[in-house]
Order: C-alpha cells, then structure tokens, then sequence
C-alpha cells in the first residue's frame, strides 16, 4: 500500500508540548483509518489514539485524555498535539494504519497493518 513517516519527535521537559506527525511516503491512505502507538523500552508496544478515515471519532487511551489531540490533517497524513507532557510519556511512537472496513477502535497493535519505524520522544524532569 505505501510507507508511514514519523516526524516531531524530540526532547522536551515535563510540562511541555509537542506535535507529531505522520506522512504517507508513498501510496494513498485516504481509505484507512490511523492511529499512534508507543513503546518504552521493555514492554509491549501500546495504543495512544486512533482516528477514521474522514477524520471523525478520535478515540484516545485513558492516561492522555485532554492533554493528547489526534487530527487528520489530510487523506495522508496524521498528527497528534501532545500537551502537558509527563515524564510517562517517554517512548518511541509509532504511526499505524488499517482500512476503514476495520474498527479503528481496536487498540491491539496486532490489527494494524501499516507500520512507521517510529520517532523518540523524551520528557525529562
């Protein structure tokens, strides 16, 4: 189908933002619904938030509710506005999509098909 590229990513400290992006490299992901995971060194790879193809129903994990905001900036691109930034945050994130005959609330990594290599993000105290 194509390529997902991450960009954003960096060293900020607690209280901070920063804002994320996803780009399709390559091929069309106007049909495909898209999502940001995260993984910390050592443990299993998890969902921050995911949004439909046309750019409707953001759904978010339950730790960044209102300080997280996902956006379609385009058929082929994604952001997430990431506020209030707490040392927690501290991960490699990941951009994900699936076809939009799949459920965009499933928050199984496995189930998405589409893959960024990921950009760092670090919240230093």
């Amino acid at each position: 189908q194509g390529e997902l590229v991450e960009s954003g990513g960096g060293l900020v400290q607690t209280g901070g933002s920063l804002r994320l992006s996803c780009a399709a490299s390559s091929g069309t992901f106007s049909d495909y619904d898209m999502a940001w995971f995260r993984q910390s060194p050592g443990t299993e790879r998890e969902f921050v938030s995911s949004i439909n193809w046309n750019g409707a129903s953001p759904y978010y994990e339950d730790s960044v509710k209102g300080r997280f905001t996902i956006s379609r900036d385009g058929p082929n691109t994604v952001s997430l506005q990431m506020n209030s930034l707490k040392s927690e945050d501290t991960a490699v994130y990941y951009c994900a999509a699936v076809h939009r005959s799949r459920s965009h609330y499933d928050i199984r990594a496995a189930s998405w098909d589409y893959w960024g290599r990921g950009t760092q993000v670090t919240v230093s105290s």
